[in-house]
């Protein structure tokens, strides 16, 4: 039995070469487990073919703490295929993500589980983004396109401070670069719905982003295309009635 199926939320870590922050992640999340939202919420980590020491830090973290679970890719995949592999390892009621260079804190997902009953996707906007200028104009410029494109009205996609029910999120068809259209995804479903929250964001506080203009700006505008290809064929349907299901 997967063991996440014992918890009420699962909050997934994908993370890529982030040796230099594990054990402050350690830390804040063990932090936040003491004042969760739900008092059985687990921590799942998806260790996206690191290079580096990652995995042996990770290793020794999840064996030290009795809340902490992981998987290990063999290579690296992407953003989306990390948080995929988490969607479909999950079975807790709700599943939520953040990034691990912590520039948004656990702490804020108690802001957007007060919404996750009646939300099934609940993501956070960064206030006061401490990001650098360059960065913020290439976020606003690929927020505006995908908004015009999808029609969704997330104000910042990009935040790395979720909150889905399980259900739904594993109802997401993933490919790559996916993870930016989540709440126009959420919404092609039926009774999808999203709830935005704001959140605190800080400075990175150690080791340096995996993102360039490529994965920041050109690559979302080539994803926004996808997008809309796929929305013209999602299925979407409910059943009436069957008698599948044993009694």
């Amino acid at each position: 039995m997967n063991k996440t199926s014992e918890y009420t939320f699962t909050i997934l870590v994908p993370f890529y070469n982030e040796e230099e922050n594990m054990l402050r992640l350690e830390q804040e999340l063990k932090n936040y487990l003491d004042s969760a939202f739900f008092p059985k919420t687990a921590v799942l980590f998806i260790n996206d073919g690191s290079k580096d020491n990652g995995l042996k830090l990770l290793s020794d973290i999840c064996s030290r703490n009795e809340h902490f679970y992981y998987i290990s890719f063999t290579k690296n995949t992407g953003l989306s295929g990390a948080i995929k592999a988490g969607f479909d390892n999950c079975f807790s009621k709700y599943v939520g993500y953040i990034d691990a260079d912590l520039q948004t804190s656990p702490e804020d997902f108690n802001k957007l589980l007060e919404f996750a009953e009646q939300y099934p996707l609940v993501i956070g906007i960064r206030a006061n983004r401490k990001d650098s200028f360059f960065k913020n104009v290439q976020s606003k410029i690929a927020n505006n396109f995908r908004r015009m494109m999808t029609g969704d009205d997330a104000v910042d996609t990009g935040c790395p401070l979720k909150v889905f029910h399980t259900d739904y999120a594993k109802r997401i068809p993933m490919f790559t670069g996916m993870h930016r259209f989540f709440p126009a995804l959420i919404m092609l479903q039926e009774g999808g719905k999203v709830k935005q929250v704001e959140v605190r964001h800080f400075k990175r506080a150690a080791g340096s982003s995996k993102y360039h203009l490529w994965n920041r700006l050109a690559g979302p505008f080539k994803d926004c295309f996808a997008y809309r290809w796929m929305k013209k064929r999602y299925i979407n349907y409910t059943i009436g009635s069957s008698n599948i299901d044993h009694n």
